[in-house]
């Protein structure tokens, strides 16, 4: 009867909340999350009191407000597919948390470079699994309703048998952080603290991906910093599988040569366990494969046909991969101060480039950073044209985040590029110093 009690006044006060949004969400403009009464708003003690009282799992959203990324996926699971809206309303506490100022970051980790994410843990603070995934391919590449709504699902089966499963689920939390939220990171700077202490607008809130920011920062001001750093939650490409998006569990190819195959695996599998770790999606492969050593390291797969383990041997450098969509990557040295979007078809055009050939054009000299004083006192201008890179001219894959990704990968402040400009149609060497 308490139990009875207890939810039912949880309940009256959640529908309080939808009725009167908080300021927090008028702040944000977050118009997604107005008038869904299926979400907690931000608040993640209420979500595990109502987990207790109900028995459901909880389920949380994690949504950079903001970001352009992922903003038609986030309308989606937010408030327009009826699927995802009756099972985050009646199977689960749903809880959209929208800014990380006060997030526990023992109990919440995942891949801070996504914009949108989500976790599915019980109310004793264990986590059932991860969902989102992010790559250069784009930010909704591996994000479906599909997939969601079947990782749900698996959720629910688990939290049902939750005794069964308990001993396959110890390991997906993580280990405890030396600090509790964001503001507590040794590698935040005191700017960057001040400024998200102040009450919450879209311009200050903090952007998943200053975790990663904080963590990259900490590792240089201790001399621990190396590009291996940057190689987080490797995608099941890099051992040899891809994923249907739309399952997230099925193999749809197998890549030949590659530690899969030769392991045995096939197209038509579904992953079930990942070194003793339940899988529930795509992004569960990815937690397992992010804390495993980038060194030689062995992976053991269980599929959910098969009783057998099968063993992928992993090489050197086996977790290197196209970092340049990530958001972290801007607090990586060197720092151009240069904005050099892709050149349009009409301006490649004018250019007058080889099939095949493509440029990046100089749209904004930031002068107001080192980086862009030090290149446009060297002779940089706006309106210039770049069309190679050490002699190497662009092809079509490039773009603005993997040309400065390539000079952060490979470069280091104090060097200088070598770079082929086109100004008023006449090609121009240009040695590019890097601050």
């Amino acid at each position: 009867m308490k139990t009875t009690l207890l939810a039912l006044t949880l309940l009256t006060a959640l529908a309080a909340d939808a009725a009167d949004p908080p300021s927090l969400l008028n702040r944000l403009k977050d118009e997604h999350a107005r008038g869904q009464k299926q979400w907690i708003y931000n608040d993640y003690q209420k979500a595990v009191a109502m987990a207790k009282a109900t028995g459901k799992p909880i389920f949380v959203t994690f949504r950079c407000v903001p970001c352009e990324a992922c903003e038609s996926f986030d309308a989606e699971v937010a408030k327009n597919n009826q699927r995802i809206k009756n099972l985050a309303e009646k199977q689960f506490i749903s809880l959209r948390l929208v800014e990380m100022k006060g997030v526990d970051l023992s109990q919440f980790q995942f891949d801070y470079d996504l914009s949108w994410a989500a976790m599915f843990i019980n109310a004793d603070g264990t986590v059932y699994g991860r969902y989102g995934t992010q790559s250069a391919a784009g930010a909704d590449a591996y994000n479906s309703v599909e997939s969601l709504e079947k990782t749900m699902y698996r959720v629910l089966s688990t939290h049902a048998n939750y005794s069964t499963y308990k001993k396959y689920l110890t390991d997906k939390r993580g280990k405890p952080k030396p600090y509790k939220t964001a503001l507590q990171m040794p590698g935040l700077s005191r700017e960057r603290k001040e400024k998200f202490q102040l009450l919450t607008e879209r311009k200050n809130c903090i952007h998943c991906h200053n975790i990663h920011d904080a963590e990259n920062n900490q590792l240089k001001l201790t001399g621990k910093w190396s590009n291996d750093a940057l190689w987080r939650y490797p995608l099941p490409d890099n051992i040899g599988l891809i994923i249907d998006p739309k399952d997230g569990l099925k193999i749809s190819k197998v890549i030949d040569a590659s530690p899969a195959n030769k392991a045995g695996l096939k197209a038509g599998q579904s992953i079930g366990y990942i070194n003793d770790q339940l899988i529930l999606s795509i992004a569960d492969i990815q937690w397992v494969l992010h804390n495993l050593p980038k060194g030689p390291t062995p992976i053991k797969i269980r599929t959910w046909t098969e009783k057998r383990e099968r063993i992928l041997n992993m090489d050197a450098g086996w977790k290197k991969t196209d970092v340049s969509w990530r958001g972290s990557m801007g607090s990586v040295g060197p720092f151009l101060g240069v904005w050099a979007p892709t050149a349009t078809h009409q301006e490649l055009k004018k250019l007058n480039l080889p099939v095949g050939r493509n440029a990046l054009k100089v749209k904004w000299i930031n002068k107001g950073t080192s980086g862009g004083r030090t290149v446009f006192k060297a002779g940089l201008r706006e309106g210039d044209y770049i069309l190679a890179l050490e002699g190497k001219p662009f092809d079509e894959t490039i773009t603005p985040q993997r040309f400065t990704t390539h000079i952060k990968l490979n470069h280091k402040s104090g060097q200088k590029l070598n770079v082929t400009l086109m100004r008023n149609n006449k090609r121009i060497p240009f040695q590019w110093p890097l601050q």
